[in-house]
């Protein structure tokens, strides 16, 4: 889990949109991005609730493309492939406790985040 919400609030900044959306999105399947507290215990708990929904075993159907990363997929899904944000003001519009995090759970491959600012300078 890599906190992210410094380096989108700077992106948001930069676009010079005063009022819209922020959409977050990691590009690959295997990754998500969602909103939630900056808590290590937290993030602790969601890596151990994770690990118990979707826990990596050699049975997965997916394996049998030669592939061995059938739990990240499923993992990705229960965290949400990706957020949209409200801009108000020129910032990202987040609740007192709300950030945003980058989520990897294959780590085979060199990843990246899109980040897309829509509205109204």
């Amino acid at each position: 889990m890599v906190h992210i919400t410094d380096e989108v609030e700077q992106i948001v900044r930069r676009s010079g949109v005063r009022d819209g959306l922020c959409f977050v999105s990691p590009m690959h399947i295997t990754a998500a991005v969602y909103v939630n507290d900056l808590e290590s215990g937290l993030i602790q708990d969601i890596s151990k609730w994770l690990d118990e929904l979707a826990p990596a075993r050699p049975d997965y159907k997916h394996h049998r493309t030669g592939e061995d990363n059938g739990d990240a997929h499923l993992k990705s899904l229960l965290l949400h492939h990706e957020t949209t944000l409200p801009v108000t003001n020129g910032r990202l519009d987040l609740g007192t406790w709300q950030r945003v995090f980058y989520a990897e759970f294959d780590g085979q491959r060199r990843k990246r985040v899109i980040v897309k600012v829509l509205g109204v300078e």
